[in-house]
């Protein structure tokens, strides 16, 4: 059985305790001639996924609309009939979107609180169809025509600056320490700040502001969760936030959640489906597609190409990304594009050119990220980079060098996708058959024991 955390999250929302629910499903069937006599127990089953019986999730239903002062169906509730794929369908409307992704943060909230054993079980991402449809519904009608909400709580522009405040906030931290060290942290916000007021009261206007200030931080979530090997809810926070964007009518913010899920694509070596999302975005954005992103996103479409063998393809995307760059006018981008720094394209373009074999080209790209200013998290994955290509042209000794700044940078951060990058270059270092590169494989072997 799955935990219904629909119902959960209508409780925590309606303030029902357990036996307060079960009393009021007793009086509720009482009035319509049935002897019941739950107790606090039979609700903790029904939060565990076992389904009450007869009329009993029509009464629970009754009951959190009489509370809520709105219509509270079986699917609200957790009881309908069962979704196929995600727990957040994309099909749903915006209310009913609101109600399953605000569930999803409650639980996801709870489990990060708990003590992990050995590790958590891993949730993969879905590829295929429900991969795809959500990217296809942002870009596609019908629009949001009103966003507005009728909710308990008065939402005011404080409240949206307050959002984007924690995401420029949870977006440095990330930077700093990590997406492991930071996850916990804006999960639990999301559940605790964010989801009352998407499920608050506004009208159109203003909704459309909040939506926009809840996608751009619930991306982050989904940057920390991909930080932290957890794809499959990676995924999931990829997708609400593509929903919310939608919602919001910012095409710009759309086209970057989608970036976000073809850099998730290049990394489950879904090549074409990273290829197919970057047009997506360059295609449907518009005017709203900023030079920084429309840059990224040719980068990483010449990565896929390179991996497909198509060079033609992958040389004609790094001549539109390194032209885009070039248009990048710093303090006219908005907030969220602001990871695409100076040399970034050139770390990007050097992955592609040393997919395409070119590694004389490849090492003037990566020498150039390599020595342009960059916050430490940026510069680790530059330096691996350049000790890769350097490992390639056999500079054993060099490449040893560079690793070697490349873990002193990383020092601190609790990060999946820097020990990737410690690991490949440890392998590549000892197996080089330098005694220096082998020192430094074993500096690794040795910050690599630290647990997360």
């Amino acid at each position: 059985m799955q935990p219904n955390t629909l119902l959960d999250a209508l409780l925590e929302e309606a303030g029902f305790s357990h036996a307060g629910l079960a009393a009021r499903v007793n009086r509720a069937g009482s009035a319509r001639g049935m002897a019941l006599r739950y107790e606090h127990t039979a609700v903790a089953r029904w939060l565990k996924g076992q389904r009450p019986r007869g009329q009993v999730p029509d009464l629970i239903c009754e009951v959190l609309a009489g509370r809520l002062r709105r219509v509270v169906t079986l699917d609200d509730i957790g009881l309908g009939v069962p979704a196929p794929d995600r727990a957040v369908p994309h099909g749903s409307s915006l209310s009913g979107f609101v109600e399953r992704a605000t569930a999803q943060w409650r639980y996801e909230a709870q489990q990060r609180q708990r003590p992990q054993g050995a590790g958590e079980a891993a949730e993969p991402a879905v590829t295929g169809t429900p991969a795809v449809m959500p990217v296809w519904e942002w870009e596609n009608p019908p629009e949001d025509s009103d966003v507005s909400r009728d909710g308990r709580t008065r939402v005011g522009t404080a409240d949206i600056e307050m959002l984007r405040a924690a995401r420029a906030h949870y977006e440095l931290m990330y930077r700093r320490t990590g997406g492991v060290a930071t996850r916990t942290r804006v999960v639990g916000f999301l559940n605790a700040e964010t989801a009352p007021l998407l499920r608050g009261s506004y009208g159109d206007a203003l909704g459309r502001r909040l939506h926009r200030a809840a996608g751009g931080l619930v991306a982050v979530a989904g940057i920390c969760s991909y930080d932290s090997d957890a794809h499959g809810p990676a995924q999931r926070y990829f997708h609400q936030a593509l929903r919310l964007a939608k919602a919001s009518g910012d095409r710009g913010l759309g086209a970057y959640v989608v970036a976000l899920l073809v850099n998730q694509s290049l990394f489950m070596s879904e090549h074409r489906q990273a290829v197919a999302f970057a047009e997506a975005a360059l295609r449907a954005a518009g005017p709203r597609l900023t030079p920084a992103l429309a840059a990224d996103l040719y980068a990483m479409q010449a990565k896929a190409y390179a991996h497909l063998g198509d060079a033609t393809g992958a040389l004609t995307c790094i001549r539109r990304a390194e032209s885009e760059a070039a248009r990048i006018r710093p303090g006219h981008e908005p907030e969220e594009t602001g990871y695409v720094q100076p040399g970034l394209v050139d770390v990007q373009v050097a992955e592609a050119l040393l997919g395409l074999g070119d590694l004389t080209a490849a090492r003037a790209h990566a020498a150039a990220a390599v020595g342009t200013p960059a916050h430490d998290r940026g510069r680790v994955h530059r330096l691996a980079m350049l000790c890769h290509i350097e490992l390639r042209q056999g500079e054993p000794d060099r490449a040893a060098r560079t690793a070697a700044e490349m873990l002193e940078r990383a020092g601190g951060m609790e990060s999946q996708r820097l020990r990737d990058r410690l690991r490949a270059v440890r392998e590549h270092l000892a197996a080089s058959g330098c005694a220096g590169a082998r020192e430094t494989a074993e500096l690794i072997t040795g910050a690599l024991r630290v647990p997360l």
